[in-house]
This record gives C-alpha cells, structure tokens and sequence, in this order.
C-alpha cells in the first residue's frame, strides 16, 4: 500500500513521541505531569511569579531518600523521593524542581511544631529540677525566717478555748434573763426605777411566744399582777405593757392570764380613776386578751365589760381613750362575723365546730344594743382627726345589722354623713386640682357612701 505524504508525515510524527517517552522512562522513575495550580480559580490562584507552574509529584519512595519538606519552598535533588501530599513545581526560570509542605500539611505541621517547642520551651526536665529544688529552698526559707514573727502574731489555741470557755460562763439565755429580772423584782431592796427597768426589759423579751410562756411557768405572772395592783401608777403602766404584750396571740398564757383573775383586775382598773396613760395600757392588755379566745370574751361580756367601756367612753373627752375603744369592738364583731360565716361550711373538723360553738355564746350583739353603743360610736365621727372618723365608720358599718333601725331614726347620725361627704369631697377635689391625689381621703368617702346606702 502506498502512503500520502500526509500519512507519511503523521507515521513520523508518532515514532518520534514514542521515542521520546522512552528515553524520559529511562533517565528517571519519576511519572512528572504538568498542571495548573487553579485554587482560588483562574490565573489568579497562581504563585506571584508567573514565569513559575506549579507541579505536583508522585513517585514511588522505594529506597530513594525522602526529602523532608518545609514551609518555604526547597530545590529538589536529583534521586530525591517526595512524601505523599507535598506540592512540588517547575521553576522555569531556574530548571530546577523545587518542593513544599501542602497546605493542610503546613497547617498541621506548623502548629504541632510550635506545640512541640512551646513544650520543650515550658517543660525541660533539667530545668523543671531545678525550679523545684529553688521552689523548696525558698519555702524552707520564709519558714525559718518568718517562725517568729508569724507566732507572735497569733495566740495559741490552748489560750484561745479557755477564754472561750470564759465567754460561755458569761453567756445567758433568755430563762436566765428572766429568771435574775424576777428576782430583782422580789427583792425589797430594789427601788421603783429598777423595778420599772426590769419591767421595760421584760416586755421586749416576751413578745416571743416561748418567753412568754417560761416567764407564766416561773411564776412571773404574779409579780406582773402585784404591779398591777401597786399604788404607782408608774409601776401599773408598765405591768399592764408587759402582759398585754405577754398575752397577744399567745393562747397558752392567755389561758393561764384568765386563770389567774387577771382581766377583772384590768376591768376595775378602768372603772376607777386612773391616769389617762395607764388606762391606755389596760386597753391594750385586755384587747390583746379578748383577741381569737372566745373563753375570755364570754368572761368579759358577763361581768360588765360592756358597761365599763361605755362609762369610760363617755367619761373621755379627748378621743384617745374612745378610739382605742371603738376600734376594740370593730375587731371583736369582725371576728365573730367570720367564724358565723365559716360555721356555714359543711365540711368542718371538730377543732373548729367547737371554735364555732364557743363564738356562739358569745353574746356580743345584745350587749351593743343594751349598752347604747348604737347611738355612742357616731359621736366619735364629731373628732376633727380623719384616723379617729375612719375608725368609727368602720365600726359602724360592722354594727349596722344590729343598729340599723336606729340609725333611720339619728337625726345627728345623718347629717353628720352628710356633712361629712360634702367636707371629703371638696377636699379630694382641690387636691385633684393641684395635681396631687390622697386615696385615704377616698377610701373615707367610700366608707360614707357605703353607710348612707346601708342606712336608705
């Protein structure tokens, strides 16, 4: 067959490249192949030198010696084997190859070797020996120079418990207060101001329910009762303070108070002539007495509790003594008006059924009318002092399902409601007008409003 000389040429064509790949087999081990470096895309992820391709080599190690890259690039030797993951290039300018650490190698590698020396730096066993035995030398040191003065600075312990010891001997508890203040109450030689001392102290301690009992178990009581009893009226003030703190909400010491006749002692107190201070602290001993205990309230009802504090509330001009008065009788109908309510419920213990049926004798409501308390308590809304017309409002609201027949028939009952919301309302409406607000007075005027629509 007779070729073209096309075909001629391309026949040469290919001998010649078979050639060449055979004497390139030859001269290295090495399969070499040229590529494009294209992170970062296009020519712009090429090195900064664009006479430089970038090549990368693979090549069986074998018995070849491995160079060992770095992160700057290095010349390639002849008969040098690369590792696994290096980037090698041509450099065109210099024929040489030339290789480097890849870029996740030189991540890798340069942290672990800053690692590794930062260890060697911080961890040289030579010279962590030698801190140590320095670290000892100057801990021996201070210890010594120091011993000294540290032990001149601090008491020793053996020193330190037997003034604790001390300490505790001086100590007292609240019985042993009280246990010395009862003996110094007793004791002849005691003058009126250290009896009223004692007193004074007294009273602050048993505010605690506990204290209040131990001083009824240690007889305390009737050293309370004598000063009640004394002819000062200094020494009767500051008695009827202690028990009235002594009983209030305490049921065991007002169980034992009533026991022992305390609250008719109070009772004539208040019918005979005292000074206005000390009849102020029987009002508070008898109230805190009365308070949630049925028993007393019953007590004091059937021996004309009722009629004394009607006589001393006419007999008070001032106000001070019928307010305390009004608002002692607010808190016993409030509180019996409760228990009425929960007597309704069907489910109750019997714990409370007997609370219910001991209220129940309580016969507060035939004494407010026999004793006039119906028309007594709207003279309290005469008084110029806004506390004392609350007081008696409220009062009087509480009293209205006994009183309200005669309250349609007081004429100064009405128009003193009258006067008395036009006065409150003027008030809150000059207050509005200069921009300040007083619910107080509001909370007044509603109480008003309430009875006036009670009363129609």
């Amino acid at each position: 067959m007779r070729l073209t000389s096309h075909s001629a040429a391309a026949l040469k064509l290919i001998l010649l490249l078979c050639c060449c790949h055979f004497i390139i087999g030859q001269k290295s081990d090495s399969a070499l192949t040229v590529v494009e470096n294209n992170e970062g895309g296009g020519r712009e992820g090429r090195d900064d030198d664009d006479d430089q391709e970038a090549i990368t080599v693979d090549e069986d190690e074998g018995d070849l010696e491995v160079v060992q890259p770095t992160e700057e690039w290095q010349t390639l030797k002849p008969g040098q084997a690369v590792p696994r993951g290096a980037h090698v290039r041509l450099n065109l300018q210099t024929g040489q190859r030339e290789v480097r650490l890849g870029e996740e190698q030189l991540k890798y590698w340069t942290h672990e070797h800053r690692d590794k020396e930062e260890i060697q730096t911080l961890f040289n066993p030579d010279e962590l020996k030698r801190a140590m035995k320095k670290i000892k030398e100057d801990s021996n040191s201070v210890s010594t120079d120091q011993q000294d003065s540290v032990v001149s600075k601090y008491r020793p312990l053996e020193e330190l418990k037997r003034d604790m010891a001390q300490l505790e001997v001086l100590v007292e508890t609240d019985a042993q207060i009280m246990k010395r203040m009862l003996e110094q109450l007793n004791s002849s030689k005691s003058s009126t101001e250290q009896r009223l001392n004692v007193l004074l102290e007294l009273e602050y301690l048993v505010h605690q329910v506990d204290n209040a009992q131990t001083l009824c178990s240690m007889g305390g009581l009737q050293f309370i009762l004598q000063g009640l009893n004394s002819s000062d009226f200094r020494l009767q003030e500051s008695s009827a303070f202690v028990l009235g703190s002594a009983v209030a909400s305490n049921p065991v010491v007002q169980v034992k108070v009533v026991e022992s006749g305390a609250l008719q002692m109070l009772l004539t107190i208040l019918a005979t002539t005292q000074p206005v201070r000390v009849k102020k602290k029987v009002l508070y001993a008898v109230a805190s007495l009365l308070r949630h205990f049925p028993y007393a309230q019953h007590y004091f009802l059937s021996h004309g509790g009722m009629q004394v504090l009607s006589e001393l509330f006419r007999a008070d001009g001032g106000g001070v003594l019928r307010t305390r008065i009004v608002t002692m009788l607010y808190d016993l109908i409030s509180e019996k008006e409760l228990i009425s309510q929960a007597g309704l419920d069907p489910v109750l213990d019997a714990s409370h059924e007997e609370r219910v049926r001991q209220y129940s004798e309580v016969s507060l409501q035939r004494e407010l009318l026999e004793k006039g308390w119906c028309s007594l308590v709207p003279q309290l809304l005469e008084s110029t002092e806004h506390d004392y017309r609350e007081k008696a409002l409220r009062a009087l609201l509480a009293m209205s399902p006994v009183c309200l027949e005669q309250y349609h028939s007081d004429s100064l009952l009405l128009g003193s409601l009258l006067s008395l919301r036009d006065q409150y309302e003027e008030m809150i409406q000059s207050q509005m007008i200069l921009g300040e607000e007083n619910s107080y007075f509001a909370e007044i005027l509603e109480l008003i409003d309430d009875l006036q629509v009670k009363i129609k």
